[in-house]
């Protein structure tokens, strides 16, 4: 029995501590069900030493908070209108029991025991042992707390011992987001996840990329401006600085932050902060006077009426901030304007509200009588730091008429964490509304069952908490995500001046609405934003000016990516606006202008009929033309005459043809390239210059082999004939053509667009397909040139004067010198210059041609058609005749040198057979006879050819008489109509006499006639004549004046 009485005094005494338990100024009122509130009554607590000389003392609260004191007042009215409700919780009276957390973790803890110790005790069932009147039923929520590090603090308390939800009004950081971590935290306002991506957003929209971060060092603060950095970095925002900050730093940590700020070159200064640990740096900075910053404030202080005063809005007017959503409280203004100390009977801080509003005291009579207490009294204020300001203070009377006084209790303009109270404590109710009305067996709990409201405990009404949705007074829905978070959206506020009281106004200029789209989110009415409180000309905060149209960023080395140089854009690349990160690309037929600020179309460019240049070439070419034709046609008129017939004229007709060709195909090089011209243009200069260099190739081996034959016969005559000349021209002709056809088959040349050669310029060229096919095609007839060439300075010398090969070999020569040239001229141009180049090189190898092979006939036939004659051909074979047969004797000579020298001087002495040019010429006169003279050079000597020749008759008949005549008076006798002196003086090499020499005998003079008179006949097909021979039977030594002898 004594057991038993000393375990009921045990439980007694727990009971009592419990109820007891807590700080000692709180709000309480009984009830069914009773809920807990914690509320900034105060903003912080004084600093003491604890050097543990004596048992520490209580901190006490200090700096009253009339916003804090409202929130309070919100939680009442609340709780009295549910109580009031006829429709929710009818019959069950809820209670309170509100507690001040100053602010600080520690007053939080203490206030959040009690609620953990009451539950405990509750749950031993004291009822059972007795009928205590002062039992409190278990607190089964808590509305708070206020800092986000406060709220973590709570929560984890309540979570350890029992899971009691605590329903958040102000607490925004982030990581309370994180259930695993905090079980039962719920809250109404939105997650700070949100409001750092609007600030970014914000910084985004007006263009500002240099900005400086401010923390509070706590669980608000530091998650904040981490998730905020986080999302600048994502849109090349840079920090100069970052700096923490708290209600409790001391002077020098305060003034290293301010120094940060004003020796940075940032305008713009997002803080994540609350008011109370802002305040203490906002003070330094206007005790500095450090203007010209934007500040762009979280929700926390954004309307914080310690920050927002007129002494400081030098500093911080202009400042853009976020502030919940506003709601509407219906009749909580004259709830508000009802709190008197007697009145508010279960609210013990309306005193000290009421002295503070005031500025007067209450007397502990005047609490209880109303009677005047002692006139004034010495108040001490103390700050966070334990300073002490005496304040002298008049008794309050009771009658002072709240009314009168402009505090923040009674702005009623945007109420946003008040009603954040007023849904919290609705949001708890409709819980326990949920849980009075459930229906067994649709209940949320194991076999749905339903928890009985009359022993309802912390975890049931968790339960309904995470599954609640219910349409609140303002008639919108309110539930929680899977985070427990509500889904809000922000106002968006600028600080004015107001010009009626001079106070600080926070004036709605946007919105942000965290659920629309992408781009969509963020409003702001720029007309109504004051910058620095009275500008509306937006401020700049960039680390560097802004880059202009045509430049882009350019990284400097050591600095933020916001700290950038103006790089002007490279050629062919372009920006075309402002802070360019960098430049985009001209498309391939576009090129920058000037600026670098747009793309402007290249110049097409090829070899053009326009151009002066094209013009001059296609002048040429046509001038080519008319010249080869007019050659053409001269020859045509002059087809039998000898200068004509001796040139081989089918040959020299098919080469004009040739060389008209080649003029021609340079006339394809010019214009704009097309696939067909691209295709058409190599072949038809390939095949026209083999065809060209074919003919005169043919014609250069046909003279060399007819000159150098010493007895030509029939065959040389078929084998030579002019149908095999004709086939060796095709044959060379058609291995070019071959060439060409497959080339056009495997690798078809095409025009092509080069971009590459120049920025500005788009050359159209031909794509040749093939380089070896060109280069073949270029070798082979480079190839037969050669070969012509080596025939050409083979014969050079044959006949003597008349010598085509000469001609031949210089235009040959040309021909080569241009090519060579050609090759590295085509490799090192590029562009339209390619074609010009190959068309010069046409065309100077084609005047060559005509030049060398045609101008000296053409000047013959029409300027010295006296040279057109058959005598000049035959002087000229004739001498070439003579020169081959004196060679021969020479050879074949094996007389002592000094019986060639006795010879000499005997005919040198011989006056009689001294023969003058002047008689040869009066006898060549009177025997109507037309002759020659021809200088003929071979061994170490030369020798004067005097030959002389009957003009030919008119008809056939005398033709062939005269022939037969010819031949037959050269060999029988000295008086022959046709005849000839030579001339032979010799001069030695070693002594310089005079050599004479006699021909071969009378057989050997026969052959060398037969010999020539066939070459004769060879050569001239059209017109055979005979050539008489170099010496008759009986050889006249002539003796020569030594003055008319050249070595």
């Amino acid at each position: 029995m004594k057991l038993c009485h000393v375990y009921y005094l045990v439980l007694l005494r727990l009971a009592w501590v419990a109820t007891a338990y807590g700080p000692n100024q709180r709000a309480q009122k009984k009830g069914d069900i009773i809920l807990g509130g914690l509320f900034p009554i105060h903003f912080g607590v004084t600093e003491k030493d604890q050097d543990l000389k004596s048992r520490p003392e209580s901190t006490e609260c200090v700096r009253y908070n009339f916003r804090g004191f409202r929130w309070l007042q919100a939680m009442i009215f609340a709780i009295e209108e549910i109580n009031n409700s006829t429709t929710l919780l009818p019959n069950i009276t809820l209670g309170y029991r509100i507690f001040d957390t100053c602010n600080t973790v520690s007053k939080a803890l203490e206030a959040t025991l009690s609620f953990v110790a009451q539950n405990k005790v509750d749950s031993l069932n004291l009822d059972e042992f007795c009928n205590c009147s002062e039992h409190i039923p278990s607190t089964i929520a808590v509305v708070g707390a206020t800092g986000s590090g406060i709220s973590t603090a709570v929560a984890n308390l309540l979570g350890l011992f029992v899971v009691v939800p605590e329903v958040s009004y102000a607490s925004s950081s982030r990581l309370l987001s994180n259930k695993n971590q905090f079980k039962s935290f719920l809250r109404t306002i939105p997650s700070d996840e949100h409001q750092a991506t609007a600030m970014a957003d914000i910084i985004e929209y007006f263009h500002w990329n240099w900005v400086g971060t401010i923390a509070a060092d706590d669980g608000y603060g530091r998650p904040g401006i981490e998730k905020f950095r986080e999302e600048a970095e994502e849109r090349d925002i840079c920090i100069d600085f970052y700096e923490l900050i708290s209600q409790y730093s001391d002077e020098e940590e305060i003034q290293e932050v301010v120094n940060s700020i004003k020796h940075s070159s940032v305008r713009v200064i997002v803080v994540f902060s609350s008011g109370p640990d802002l305040e203490p740096l906002i003070e330094e900075i206007v005790k500095q006077n450090i203007t010209g910053r934007i500040w762009l404030a979280s929700e926390a202080w954004a309307s914080s009426s310690l920050i927002a005063k007129p002494e400081f809005f030098h500093v911080v007017g202009g400042t853009i901030g976020f502030a919940l959503k506003a709601g509407h409280i219906p009749g909580f203004r004259e709830f508000l304007e009802e709190v008197h100390p007697k009145s508010s009977l279960y609210d013990g801080f309306v005193e000290e509200f009421w002295e503070e509003t005031f500025g007067c005291y209450l007397p502990d009579d005047t609490k209880s009588s109303g009677s005047m207490g002692p006139l004034n009294r010495d108040h001490k204020i103390k700050d966070q730091f334990g300073n002490i300001t005496h304040v002298l203070r008049h008794p309050c009377t009771g009658e002072e008429n709240i009314t009168s006084v402009e505090t923040p209790y009674l702005d009623y303009t945007h109420l946003r964490i008040s009603y954040n109270v007023y849904l919290a404590v609705y949001s708890i109710a409709h819980a326990l509304q949920d849980i009075y009305t459930c229906i067994p067996g649709k209940g949320i709990f194991t076999n749905g069952s339903c928890a009985d409201i009359k022993k309802v405990e912390a975890w049931q009404v968790l339960k309904h908490l995470r599954h609640l949705n219910f349409t609140n007074n303002m008639g919108e829905q309110v539930d929680f995500d899977d985070f427990r978070d509500p889904i809000g959206n922000y106002t968006i506020i600028n600080w004015h001046l107001s010009p009626e009281d001079g106070s600080v106004a926070f004036e709605e200029v946007g919105y942000y609405n965290v659920y629309a789209n992408k781009g969509d989110r963020l409003y702001i009415n720029e007309s109504k934003v004051l910058w620095k409180g009275f500008s509306k000309e937006v401020p700049s905060s960039n680390c560097s000016d802004d880059c202009q149209p045509g430049t882009r960023k350019g990284i400097i080395e050591g600095e933020p990516t916001c700290c950038f140089e103006c790089v002007e854009c490279p050629d062919g690349e372009f920006s075309n606006e402002t802070d360019a990160s960098a430049c985009a690309k001209c498309p391939l037929d576009s090129w920058s202008n000037e600026n670098h600020t747009d793309c402007i179309k290249k110049q097409i460019e090829f070899l053009s009929w326009t151009e002066p240049f094209g013009i001059a070439l296609a002048l040429f070419a046509v001038l080519g033309i008319f010249m080869t034709s007019f050659v053409l046609g001269v020859f045509v008129k002059f087809r039998n005459t000898p200068i004509v017939k001796a040139t081989n004229r089918e040959l020299s007709y098919l080469l004009l043809f040739s060389l008209i060709c080649c003029f021609s195909s340079s006339l394809i090089f010019i214009g704009e390239p097309k696939d067909w011209t691209c295709r058409l243009r190599q072949p038809a200069f390939g095949i026209s210059f083999v065809l060209c260099i074919s003919c005169i190739l043919v014609k250069t081996n046909r003279v060399l082999l007819v000159f150098e034959a010493k007895i030509p016969t029939s065959l040389h005559r078929k084998w030579w004939g002019l149908n095999l000349q004709f086939l060796l021209v095709f044959l060379c002709t058609f291995v070019q053509i071959m060439t060409c056809v497959i080339w056009l088959y495997s690798a078809p040349p095409s025009s092509y667009n080069n971009y590459d050669l120049e920025d500005e310029i788009i050359f159209i060229t031909c794509h040749e397909g093939s380089t070896m096919a060109l280069g073949f095609l270029i070798g082979y007839t480079c190839l037969l040139a050669a070969i012509c060439f080596f025939f050409a300075f083979k014969s050079r010398k044959l006949p003597e004067n008349f010598n085509e090969a000469k001609f031949i070999t210089f235009s040959m020569l040309i021909f080569f010198i241009v090519w060579i040239s050609f090759i590295p001229a085509y490799v090192s141009t590029y562009g339209k210059f390619v074609s010009a180049v190959e068309i010069i090189a046409i065309l100077a190898s084609s005047f060559g041609l005509l030049g060398c092979i045609f101008f000296n006939k053409i000047y013959i036939i029409l300027f010295k058609p006296s040279r057109n004659t058959i005598e000049e051909v035959r002087c000229s074979t004739a001498a070439h005749a003579f020169k081959v047969a004196a060679r021969a004797n020479l050879r074949r000579t094996n007389l002592p040198h000094k019986r060639s020298n006795s010879l000499v001087n005997s005919v040198v002495s011989t006056p009689s057979s001294l023969v003058s040019s002047n008689s040869y010429h009066e006898e060549g006169s009177s025997l109507k006879q037309k002759g020659c003279r021809q200088k003929v050079s071979f061994g170490t000597g030369a020798v004067t050819l005097s030959l002389s020749f009957e003009e030919p008759r008119r008809n056939a008949v005398a033709n062939k008489n005269a022939k037969k005549r010819y031949s037959l008076e050269a060999r029988n006798s000295d008086d022959s109509l046709m005849r000839h002196k030579a001339f032979l003086p010799l001069q030695h090499s070693e002594a310089g006499s005079d050599t004479s020499f006699k021909t071969a005998n009378n057989n050997g003079s026969e052959s060398q006639d037969s010999a020539d008179e066939t070459k004769q006949e060879f050569y001239h097909p059209e017109d055979h004549f005979s050539i008489p021979s170099t010496e008759s039977r009986n050889f006249i030594s002539s003796p020569i004046r030594g003055n008319a002898m050249n070595s």
